[in-house]
């Protein structure tokens, strides 16, 4: 059963912005944390954005300030807001949330979505 859901990726020129969108399956509430991580071809996955329960949020350096991870509770989303776009932001981006739950962490991933970057 898929629980995470991932849109809006594409191609984007350098310097422009895309905005990625995670659908949530699962209660709100139930979730430690959220975050969005990235993996570029030959490279290892790599967190880029974060949120914890309480609205706290942590960005890998090379996106502070280019990058805005955001939620609706109301719509049980997750959202990417990538600004200055570059090369190097090239990847597959995989929305992801753990769930803590009788003492168990559990973490859910979602398929995917790719951007490209021309320059």
């Amino acid at each position: 059963q898929v629980q995470l859901v991932e849109s809006g990726g594409g191609l984007v020129q350098a310097g422009g912005s895309l905005r990625l969108s995670c659908e949530i399956r699962l209660s709100m509430h139930s979730l430690n944390s959220m975050g969005w991580y990235r993996q570029a071809p030959g490279k290892q996955r790599e967190l880029v954005a974060a949120m914890s329960s309480g609205g706290a949020t942590t960005y890998k350096d090379s996106v502070k300030g280019r990058f805005t991870i955001a939620r609706d509770n109301t719509k049980n989303m997750l959202y990417l807001k990538m600004n200055s776009v570059n090369p190097e932001d090239a990847a597959v981006y995989y929305c992801h949330v753990d769930r803590l739950l009788v003492g168990w962490t559990y973490d859910y991933w979602g398929q995917g979505t790719q951007v490209a970057v021309s320059s």
